[in-house]
């Protein structure tokens, strides 16, 4: 037996050490400068060549004997697609076959028929990284329709720029954690502070530090109050004050603490006379002199089910103590969810501390691990995309609106579109079975397209909805680096081992059909995968030189493997020019102004959203009948053990599961009232599908409320019927497909109303999700 060889590789959730021996993975171990390493480390090497691994290229058997017969797409049944066989085939014919779809599609319809917006994290790796790839693939190819925003934080990124600032400014140039820790004395989170969701980092990171800074905060005196249905939302060495609220009540809660603030002359008056726009447009409405409803503590109280006084007293607390606002991005993940972002801006501009040290506006801490890294940041090469010839989009979230309905109007930021009549869809690194909400309608939708092209690792829900699957390599089988603006380090990514299989990666497949597409030259620009490796280090050189950071040559780095960015943390301050001078450094809003009305959003004519933030019921709460047939609401919150759907297979997600299936925590009240305990399958349900979980019975959850992560791979138990039952645990079979509003068209994951019975283990279907198609 040979000797252990170890290299470094990585991933959106951090830094490993990979020990090969006899050219296979021994071992996946964290990076020894981690003290806070995540989960997902102990699922990389059993999912690396495990039975759910794509080995070849494959076509659903269907729709490769229609095409290898000349059939009219019509009869390649579309409506088999998640049922369907599959058939091996070599990677010639699966290039011939992708070249061939996409130059039909073209011809014939248009690339406005070829949707290649191909949302997802994929792996980290600023050359590898799939999104990159497959635009600019398409773009060099006559073009394709794209997505805009994201599944994350649509509605922030939309709403934002219109009020204050960008999401973008609002994270990399969030208030750091270390500027927390020194000034701040209280820590106001609406959502909570998840440290789980901080263990990755969209682009990967180094080290952990999130959870170090957050002890830092508590020993200085630092104060917590989270404000969320799980007491777990923040955890427990801060002390957190665990305000339990009703799910989608956060606006109505802010304007019962500013009824306090502006009743009792506690709002900072000179801050809203220089700094804002519109508060004498928004008070009327607030105090009820609009609507004749006063937004009181007592008012918000029966909304939020919460104590009057409590609300009351936290007011005054928040405007006695250097206060900081933090939204968490799960707020904005439910119908009206610009609302609390938007009152979360005039909440904290009434307290009067945007701009200071530890006070004022946070959005997304702990969210990533990068939103408030007092890390030094730099920029860092990334693949060029080039202008993509077809200008039309869709919301990221409207996907199954478009194939269901081309040639429909939609309304989005002010602006009228219609949905292009999509033939070809072609993803590379993401899943949309597990991040789109209402899989019932999103398979239906599915079936619609001529062809579907996936690049995928594993067997996972999307690869079995393909018609032609083409297998991709992990971050192990090839050599890249990762580094963003919001981490202090680069990490070489080295091969450690060679693909599983036939698989490639996404760059050689794209290259094998740019080949047949005669844009090869172009696309690769006559560089291997080590010359794009240095041309993009290069490229990082010479932004971290603008930035004022000595990095070394791409040969140092490869042999260090891992590049800190030299400096002490980072105490930054958001808006904090614009607080010293807002003539000379105003915001980007039409006013240059915290806009707390909005003359642009009032434009626009929305009747759910208008010119200031306002209380707006969920749809789904209005409808009594609703109501009662399902009382319990569904929060489908990001998991523990893995990174949305990835490695879902993995030992670490697998131990977590409870009797195969998703774990689902109940409040004991809401157990004991339906005869469940922990251990037991139940039957979560509504109108829209069901699915089945394994229950966790906690007081962590308040009554009324329910927890069932994301993620779980999406099994059908009768993959195809129309609404087959979830045999896994996918909370999307649940969740409504409807926009935020108008305005932004974003995700409503978090506004669905269920109930839960429990079923017997003998009559429970076992779980199919990680067995391989046939």
């Amino acid at each position: 037996m040979s000797e252990i060889r170890t290299v470094m590789s990585g991933h959106h959730w951090g830094a490993v050490r990979v020990d090969v021996r006899d050219g296979a993975v021994a071992g996946v171990r964290p990076y020894e400068g981690d003290a806070e390493p995540a989960a997902m480390v102990a699922s990389m090497q059993d999912t690396l060549s495990g039975p759910v691994r794509i080995r070849q290229p494959y076509a659903r058997t269907t729709w490769l004997e229609a095409v290898r017969a000349g059939r009219e797409p019509g009869a390649r049944n579309g409506g088999a697609r998640g049922a369907d066989g599959f058939t091996a085939i070599g990677w010639d014919e699966a290039f011939d076959l992708a070249a061939a779809e996409i130059a039909r599609v073209s011809e014939t319809y248009g690339n406005e028929s070829i949707y290649a917006g191909s949302y997802g994290w994929a792996s980290a790796g600023r050359f590898h990284h799939a999104q990159s790839q497959i635009h600019r693939f398409y773009a060099l190819t006559g073009g394709y329709v794209k997505s805009v925003n994201a599944y994350s934080y649509a509605a922030a990124e939309v709403i934002l720029p219109h009020v204050i600032a960008s999401l973008r400014e609002l994270t990399a140039g969030s208030t750091s954690w270390a500027s927390i820790a020194e000034h701040a004395e209280l820590v106001v989170a609406f959502g909570g502070l998840p440290l789980k969701n901080a263990q990755n980092n969209s682009g990967g990171l180094g080290v952990h530090t999130t959870g170090s800074w957050m002890r830092r905060c508590a020993e200085a005196g630092v104060r917590f109050v989270s404000i969320s249905p799980l007491a777990d939302d923040a955890p427990d060495f801060v002390a957190p004050e665990w305000m339990a609220i009703r799910p989608n009540t956060d606006s109505a809660l802010m304007l019962g603490l500013m009824y306090v603030l502006e009743s009792e002359r506690l709002a900072d008056q000179a801050f809203l006379h220089r700094y804002t726009v519109g508060y004498e447009r928004f008070r009327p409405y607030l105090m009820g002199e609009a609507d004749g409803i006063p937004k009181t503590p007592e008012w918000a109280a029966e909304i939020c089910a919460l104590e009057a006084e409590a609300i009351r007293t936290l007011a005054r607390r928040m405007a006695a103590e250097r206060t900081i606002v933090n939204v968490s991005w799960s707020l904005q993940r439910a119908e009206n969810g610009e609302q609390p972002y938007w009152m979360a801006v005039v909440l904290a501009a009434m307290l009067g501390r945007i701009g200071t040290p530890g006070g004022g506006l946070t959005v997304g801490l702990s969210a990533l691990h990068g939103v408030g890294d007092p890390a030094p940041q730099s920029g860092w090469g990334a693949v060029p995309r080039p202008q993509n010839p077809v200008n039309r989009f869709i919301p990221v979230a409207r996907i199954a609106d478009m194939l269901l309905n081309p040639g429909a109007p939609f309304d989005y930021n002010g602006t009228r579109h219609t949905y292009p009549d999509i033939r070809l869809v072609h993803w590379a690194g993401g899943n949309p079975f597990h991040h789109h909400q209402d899989l019932n309608r999103l398979r239906r939708a599915w079936a619609k397209p001529e062809t579907v092209i996936v690049n995928e690792i594993f067997w996972n829900p999307l690869a079995r909805h393909a018609d032609l699957v083409l297998p991709a390599t992990t971050a192990m089988e090839r050599n890249d680096f990762m580094a963003t603006s919001l981490a202090g380090h680069a990490v070489a990514l080295k091969k450690a081992v060679e693909p599983v299989g036939e698989a490639r990666d996404d760059y050689a497949i794209f290259t094998g059909i740019a080949e047949r597409l005669g844009v090869a030259e172009a696309y690769t620009e006559g560089r291997d995968e080590m010359g794009w490796l240095r041309h993009l280090w290069d490229v990082s050189r010479q932004r971290g030189g603008k930035a004022g950071f000595e990095i070394p040559d791409f040969e140092t780095f490869w042999e260090q493997e891992i590049f800190e960015l030299p400096g002490d943390p980072v105490a930054r301050v958001f808006a904090a020019g614009f607080r010293a001078d807002p003539e000379a450094a105003p915001l980007m809003t039409p006013s240059g102004k915290i806009e707390i009305f909005s003359e642009t959003i009032a434009g626009f004519g929305y009747e759910e959203i208008a010119g200031h933030p306002r209380w707006v019921p969920p749809k789904e709460w209005l409808g009594a009948e609703t109501a009662s047939l399902y009382p319990l609401h569904l929060i489908s919150n990001q998991p523990r053990k893995r990174l949305h759907s990835q490695l879902d297979h993995g030992a670490a997600s697998r131990e977590s599961k409870i009797a195969g299936r998703e774990p689902c925590r109940i409040n004991p009240q809401d157990a004991a009232d339906r005869g469940i305990e922990t251990g037991d399958i139940v039957r979560l349900y509504n109108d829209r599908g069901a699915c089945l979980a394994g229950a966790q019975v906690e007081p962590a959850v308040m009554p009324g409320v329910i927890e069932l992560a994301t993620g779980a791979w999406y099994d059908p138990a009768e993959p195809g019927a129309p609404a087959s039952l979830d045999r896994h645990g996918n909370p999307n079979v649940l969740t409504a497909d409807v926009g935020t509003s108008r305005l932004a068209q974003g995700p409503s994951a978090h506004s669905a109303l269920v109930e839960l019975e429990k079923v017997a283990a003998a009559d429970a279907p076992p779980v199919g999700a990680f067995d391989p198609p046939v």
